[in-house]
């Protein structure tokens, strides 16, 4: 696509962070343990040993990183709660948990950044997961309570609220798969943590319109769209197993009411009977949101593969596209198709992009960091979504991940998704191409070649 490509003069630019993965400040104000404090000090478990302890620093060095936001010139900025700060343990709510967002949304509001605040993105408490975490259905009671705290003591400071970042991750990737925290390989404990964390979304926007906040809430979920490796029936049923267990299995119950029946006899044959929906469940889950948010990173080609006797029995096939430093193939006409899908099967909300991004092995040379690639992976992906808002398409925003390298999960600091680089040793911030090409994407409003 050539030319110039302008958004909607009330388009939202962003960028996206999460606490554990920027914050540090672990052991301070009285916060308490998460499973990513356990997790990535469980030996073997995070590359090279690496921690969220010190992260970036961001909890003391805010002030700055919001100065560079605003130099960015993005409209908004999505930061995640850390909820040990606010429940280091059982039965003790710290009010004063809340105070350093609250300092850093005095920031954002004094150089007219609007605070877009994600209430779960990973850091559950340790002492939840000992008690079963995401598996057992206590857990929504104290995830609606750390909601509510949530609400009442920022309230319509944050005018945009995310009950959940990509459930997938927190349910089966960390539960079934164990790649995450708490790294478990239980597909039963996957799911009925997959159907908590979708029961206390629920929960939290019930709560949120009762408070009567005059803000915006939804949740964030990560999609990847499948494709089939060939037109065979076989491989057309894998891309469906695959798309179930990706997106349908969370998609249904938030705008269908209710599991994708294609798929559930092949979770039951692996968990057995869940025992976990119960009354009024599916309601609660698809209560009306105000808006979807997704994050999006690349598709899967599947093909059948009848010796896997596994919950889905397919492989993934490699493609000749470029990928990106985490070998995610590099496809934007998926996001293309995957707002498409999401506009003609599910629902006309306003759709936002919370997360997209790329991986690139930064490096600074001559005290600049020249990331061609990762300009390329937006610019190709804001066309892609272009063209789906001048066919009609309801999409508001895009948040890009992410604003500065942080500790990328269980790669540790190895992958820097950031348009500003940090050296982990001092500290010190310098902003990548990226940075600077962004920045007047936002002062155009949009893409000139």
């Amino acid at each position: 696509m050539t030319g110039k490509r302008q958004f909607p003069d009330d388009f939202i630019w962003g960028a996206a962070t999460a606490s554990y993965q920027i914050e540090g400040a672990a052991n301070e104000g009285g916060r308490g343990p998460s499973i990513w404090d356990t997790f990535s000090k469980t030996p073997g478990k995070v590359l090279l040993g690496h921690t969220g302890d010190v992260a970036c620093d961001h909890f003391h060095r805010y002030e700055s990183d919001v100065k560079l936001m605003a130099d960015l010139g993005i409209k908004s900025y999505r930061f995640s709660l850390a909820w040990p700060r606010v429940m280091p343990e059982k039965g003790r709510y710290l009010e004063s948990g809340f105070d350093f967002y609250k300092r850093l949304i005095e920031q954002l509001h004094k150089h007219g950044i609007t605070p877009a605040a994600t209430i779960y993105h990973w850091d559950l408490p340790q002492w939840i997961e000992d008690e079963g975490g995401w598996s057992n259905r206590a857990v929504v009671d104290y995830y609606k309570e750390f909601a509510e705290q949530a609400f009442k003591a920022l309230g319509d400071d944050v005018p945009f609220w995310i009950t959940h970042n990509e459930p997938w991750c927190a349910s089966l990737l960390s539960y079934g798969i164990g790649e995450h925290a708490p790294g478990l390989k239980d597909w039963r404990r996957a799911y009925r943590a997959a159907h908590h964390i979708l029961l206390s979304h629920g929960e939290a926007v019930k709560l949120y319109r009762e408070l009567g906040l005059k803000g915006q809430i939804g949740i964030t979920l990560n999609l990847t769209p499948a494709y089939p490796a060939s037109d065979s029936p076989e491989d057309i049923a894998a891309q469906q197993r695959q798309d179930a267990f990706s997106n349908r299995w969370f998609l249904d119950p938030i705008f269908k009411g209710e599991y994708p029946a294609d798929f559930m006899p092949r979770v039951e044959r692996f968990c057995g009977d869940l025992n976990v929906i119960q009354p009024g469940d599916m309601e609660t889950i698809s209560v009306p949101q105000d808006f979807l948010g997704i994050n999006f990173y690349t598709r899967s080609v599947v093909k059948d593969d009848p010796a896997d006797d596994s919950l889905i029995s397919v492989h993934g096939v490699p493609t000749d596209n470029p990928v990106t430093d985490m070998g995610w193939e590099i496809y934007p006409d998926a996001l293309y198709d995957l707002l498409h899908r999401l506009k003609n099967e599910y629902t006309d909300l306003p759709i936002y992009i919370t997360e997209n991004g790329a991986a690139n092995a930064d490096a600074i040379v001559n005290g600049e960091v020249e990331d061609t690639p990762r300009i390329d992976y937006v610019r190709q992906h804001l066309d892609a979504a272009h063209r789906f808002i001048q066919e009609g398409g309801n999409l508001k925003g895009y948040y890009l991940w992410s604003l500065m390298d942080n500790f990328e999960w269980a790669f540790g600091y190895t992958k820097r998704f950031g348009i500003i680089y940090v050296d982990y040793e001092t500290q010190v911030r310098t902003p990548k191409a990226s940075f600077h090409w962004y920045r007047q994407v936002i002062e155009n409003n949009g893409l000139t070649d």
